[in-house]
């Protein structure tokens, strides 16, 4: 399935430390969702084009990349359907 870059809004909480752990992620659609486990974090490159700190994350049953980049834009690999 292809894959595709998509700018999201992200609830997170940033600690003194400097750690950030997301929260929410907010579609462009107004669609929200809540993340229930941050399960990897990572400096990488995203195979959709970009780079960043990569949180692989688990909403439901299902899991996927959010990617932070340097700039303080948050995006995930979306996937695309094929019609």
């Amino acid at each position: 399935m292809e894959r595709r870059k998509v700018y999201v809004t992200v609830n997170a909480d940033h600690k003194p430390d400097g750690s950030c752990r997301p929260i929410t992620i907010t579609m462009s659609d107004r669609e929200k969702y809540e993340i229930d486990k941050v399960m990897q974090i990572c400096h990488c490159a995203s195979e959709v084009g970009g780079r960043g700190m990569r949180y692989t994350i688990r909403i439901g049953r299902c899991e996927t990349y959010l990617f932070e980049e340097q700039s303080g834009r948050w995006f995930v690999e979306a996937k695309m359907r094929n019609c």
